[in-house]
C-alpha cells in the first residue's frame, strides 16, 4: 500500500480546496511587495520579503503570485518558520535567469508544512543546452526547484518548463506528495531529470506527465518508502533507481513501488543502475507493476556495470546488492531485440528476482532476454524469459 500520507493529504486539501479556510489566512500578494509581471524586473526581493512575513506569522498564510511573467533570480526560502502552514499559490509564470551559474534556482530549506500549487517555472534552459551541445565552456546550469531537509511538503498542479538541469529535487525530506505535475523539456536536453528523490522517506508521486532529456524519475541513495503511480514518461530515460554505488559507503534504496506507468519512446523503461566498483549499497523490496512500454529501447534493465568513460572502475565488480525485485504485468513493445537485460554483479548476484505476467514484443515477434548473475523465479506468461 502507499506510504502514510494522511498528514500531507489533509494539508493539501485544507490549503487548496477549503475556500473558507483560505479566506481567513494571512495573504501576501507579491505585487504588493514590488514584484512586476513584465518578465524582466527582478522580483526576487519581493518574494523573499513575502516569505519572511509568512514564515514569521503564526497564522496559516498564502503567498500569491498572480498571472503574468515574473523574473526571479536565485532564491532560498529558509526555515524553520513559526508558521505551520504556508501555501505558495502561483497563477503566473516564474522566469529563471538564463545561463545560471548557481546550483539551484528556487530552493526551500529546513521548512515544514509548505504547499506549492499551480503556475509555471520557466527554467529558460534552451540556450544553455545549445551551448553544451556546441562543446563550448558553459555553466553547469541550475535545478529549477529543490526541497531540502523539509517535512510535510505538497507540490501540486505545477508545470516545470525547460529546466537547465534537474526540474524538481527532493533531498533529505520526509512526507512529500507530488501530484498533477507536468515536466516539459526537449528529449535532447542534457541532465534534465524530471523528478529526483534522494535520502528521503515516505514520498508519493501521482498523476504526473514527464517529457525530458534524462530520467523521468531518478531515485538516489537513502530513499525508502517511495510510491510512484499514474505517470506518463516520454521522451526521457525512464524511471531509474540509481546510479547507486558511486561511494564505497552509501545508504541503500528500499520499499519502492512503481505502478500504472506508461513509457513512450523512452531510452529505458524500469531500470536499476549501479557503478561497477565496491560499495555497501543496496536496492531491495522493489515492485514494478502494470507498466506499458511503447517502443522503448530497454524496457527492463538492471545494469550493475555502469562505468562512464571507463574511468575509476574498469574491471571492478559492483558491491551493490540487488534483491527482491518484482516485475508484474509488464506489457508492450521494445525498440530493440533484447527487451529484458539483467546484467548483475559477479560479486553480488541479483537475488529474489520475480517475473510475473511479462509480455513484450519486438517488431511483433518475441524479443530476447539476457540475464547474467541473476537468480529468481517466473510465474504466468513470461516473454522473454531467462530466469
Amino acid at each position: 500500500m502507499a506510504p502514510n500520507t494522511c498528514t500531507i493529504v489533509s494539508f493539501l486539501l485544507a490549503l487548496t480546496f477549503s475556500l473558507p479556510f483560505i479566506a481567513f489566512t494571512a495573504q501576501f500578494n507579491v505585487v504588493s511587495y514590488g514584484a512586476r509581471p513584465d518578465g524582466k524586473t527582478d522580483s526576487s526581493r519581493a518574494l523573499l520579503n513575502a516569505w519572511a512575513q509568512a514564515c514569521a506569522s503564526r497564522s496559516p498564510s498564502t503567498i500569491y503570485v498572480p498571472q503574468g511573467r515574473f523574473f526571479l533570480g536565485n532564491v532560498v526560502f529558509k526555515g524553520p518558520c513559526k508558521n505551520n502552514a504556508i501555501f505558495l499559490k502561483i497563477d503566473g509564470t516564474l522566469v529563471a535567469p538564463s545561463y545560471n551559474t548557481a546550483h539551484n534556482w528556487i530552493m526551500f530549506r529546513d521548512v515544514d508544512n509548505v504547499a506549492v500549487s499551480g503556475g509555471t517555472l520557466d527554467g529558460q534552459g534552451t540556450s544553455l543546452w545549445a551551448c553544451k551541445a556546441s562543446g563550448k565552456s558553459c555553466p553547469l546550469g541550475a535545478t529549477s526547484l529543490e526541497f531540502s531537509n523539509s517535512d510535510n511538503v505538497v507540490i501540486s498542479g505545477l508545470t516545470s518548463l525547460n529546466s537547465q538541469m534537474f526540474h524538481i529535487v527532493i533531498n533529505e525530506c520526509q512526507n512529500v506528495k507530488i501530484q498533477g505535475v507536468k515536466v516539459s523539456a526537449s528529449g535532447i536536453s542534457p541532465n534534465t531529470d524530471g523528478i529526483h528523490v534522494g535520502g528521503s522517506t515516505d514520498i508519493t508521486i501521482l498523476n504526473t506527465m514527464i517529457s525530458t532529456g534524462d530520467d523521468c524519475i531518478s531515485i538516489g541513495p537513502g530513499t525508502n518508502n517511495l510510491w510512484i503511480e499514474n505517470v506518463v514518461c516520454g521522451p526521457g530515460h525512464g524511471i531509474s533507481i540509481g546510479s547507486l554505488g558511486k561511494k564505497s559507503q552509501e545508504a541503500g534504496v528500499e520499499n519502492v513501488t512503481v505502478t500504472n506507468v506508461q513509457f513512450i519512446g523512452t531510452q529505458n523503461g524500469v531500470r536499476i543502475k549501479s557503478w561497477g566498483r565496491p560499495s555497501n549499497g543496496f536496492a531491495r523490496n522493489v515492485l514494478f507493476q502494470n507498466c506499458t512500454m511503447i517502443n522503448v529501447h530497454n524496457p527492463v534493465v538492471i545494469d550493475q556495470n555502469y562505468c562512464p568513460n571507463n574511468k575509476n572502475c574498469p574491471g571492478e565488480a559492483s558491491g551493490v546488492r540487488v534483491s527482491d525485485v518484482t516485475y508484474r504485468n509488464i506489457q508492450g513493445s521494445s525498440a530493440t531485440e533484447v527487451a529484458v537485460k539483467l546484467d548483475c554483479s559477479k560479486k553480488n548476484p541479483c537475488s529474489g528476482i520475480r517475473m510475473e505476467d511479462v509480455k513484450l514484443s519486438f517488431k511483433n515477434k518475441p524479443p530476447q532476454a539476457s540475464c547474467v548473475n541473476a537468480g529468481g523465479v517466473t510465474s504466468g506468461f513470461v516473454q522473454p524469459r531467462c530466469l
